[in-house]
């Protein structure tokens, strides 16, 4: 009887196995690490449009809250060149709109100061990327008859790098909106309030393309107010 002779064979990888191997390995990182870095991407990119989003809100929420408490005073002198009180919105181009306001919130006690202020909002070049427009509000605290530019004031970036930003006023006596109001002229808005004022505010969204925010403030008090003294 012949007797099997032991193969001595060892068992284990070729060259080519291994390389084979390696390469699926590789890719399966290669795969990993795209499917992760585009996880990170994205999650990024929804923390910038949450905050972005955020911002315009919480930035358009305080223009409604002051503009919905404008107010005219029927005390105002007839002889002075410059009211206390007033109500000036300017054109779609110039972005600006001032007023006299009863939303002011005084934060300590025995402040020289009261709920009344003057306040307005404009466009203007970020101090850092001239490039980049801000929409900007500016708060008086101090109302006199000089000039709302002579007094000192506050002055707040309410949102970043934005296109355009535009004001509407709804003139509920001829029932239709209008591009600009002036509490000071004899036309639109000699002497009242509009009931309406609709703010837009326009941004660059994904992709590079223009996105539009609206919202509305409706204005408390449409007439003059009269100050009895005790």
């Amino acid at each position: 009887m012949t007797r099997a002779r032991p193969s001595t064979r060892q068992g284990g990888f070729t060259i080519m196995e291994m390389m084979i191997a390696m390469a699926i390995v590789a890719i399966m990182m290669f795969i990993t690490w795209s499917v992760t870095a585009q996880v990170a991407g994205d999650k990024k990119f929804a923390g910038k449009v949450n905050d972005r989003n955020h911002e315009l809100r919480v930035g358009m929420a305080r223009m409604v809250s002051d503009i919905s408490m404008a107010y005219l005073s029927a005390n105002e002198p007839t002889d002075v060149m410059e009211p206390r009180t007033f109500f000036i919105g300017k054109g779609a181009g110039e972005s600006l709109l001032r007023f006299s306001t009863l939303s002011h919130a005084v934060l300590w006690a025995n402040a020289n100061e009261s709920e009344q202020s003057l306040i307005s909002y404009f466009t203007t070049a970020d101090p850092f990327d001239r490039r980049m427009t801000n929409l900007v509000r500016r708060e008086s605290r101090r109302m006199t008859y000089e000039g709302w530019e002579q007094e000192a004031a506050e002055i707040d970036i309410l949102v970043h790098d934005v296109e355009k930003v535009e004001f509407e006023y709804w003139d509920w006596n001829a029932k239709e909106w209008q591009a600009e109001w002036d509490t000071k002229s004899a036309d639109v808005g000699g002497g009242r309030l509009p009931s309406r004022v609709r703010i837009k505010v326009t941004v660059r969204g994904r992709d590079d393309k223009e996105v539009v925010h609206s919202t509305q403030a409706r204005i408390m008090l449409e007439e003059r107010m009269q100050m009895f003294a005790n």
